[in-house]
């Protein structure tokens, strides 16, 4: 019981430390922020896991041209993490599933068992970064690209809403705590200075 407790106390402060720790520590507006977490919440949620990194950074750079469109890149980066090497294969199985009932062909999906055991076959054939991508290119145009690439779209979109709604909820609530705080110092502070005034 202890052990579990200790592995869920420590997923807990890493989960804060690279998700949480960016959002309080971005100097900028709400919004700008917000869209960070929302891009990078996007493309978590594609089968992309890799290369995501990569496409935050093009993103970034296409949106930072408008201020309606450009966001924190640390932020985005960051929340990539929400997907990762742990959580890829029953991710992109659930994307699998649901693209095969989008595509309206339910009885053609595979079990979990065998999708996870070709994932594992292409990679494990290849111990070079450039060899595992293109054996992951070769797996998803061969079998699963189309279905993966449909079923990921509820989920990135869905989430990346939700993500933006959340995180300018959190910062706007957080820097209004910050400024009555601030006002409640001052208040507490001016009565002081008025006291010791006339007595100088």
């Amino acid at each position: 019981m202890e052990r579990k407790q200790s592995l869920w106390s420590k997923l807990r402060r890493l989960v804060h430390l690279r998700l949480v720790v960016p959002l309080k520590r971005s100097p900028h507006p709400p919004e700008y922020t917000a869209r960070g977490v929302m891009l990078g919440v996007f493309w978590a949620f594609t089968p992309l896991i890799g290369i995501q990194m990569y496409l935050v950074v093009l993103t970034w750079i296409l949106a930072r041209w408008h201020p309606r469109t450009d966001f924190s890149l640390i932020v985005a980066l960051a929340w990539t993490w929400v997907t990762n090497v742990l959580t890829m294969l029953p991710i992109y199985y659930v994307f699998y599933v649901t693209g095969q009932l989008f595509l309206g062909h339910p009885d053609e999906a595979s079990g979990y068992r065998y999708f996870v055991a070709q994932w594992q076959e292409a990679f494990a054939e290849n111990d070079q970064f450039l060899d595992q991508i293109y054996a992951y290119a070769r797996l998803v145009a061969n079998e699963q690209g189309l279905p993966m690439a449909i079923g990921c779209l509820p989920y990135a979109l869905g989430t990346s809403w939700l993500g933006y709604r959340w995180s300018l909820r959190f910062l706007i609530e957080r820097r209004r705590r910050k400024r009555r705080l601030a006002a409640a110092r001052a208040a507490g502070r001016a009565p002081a200075r008025a006291a010791s005034g006339p007595e100088a």
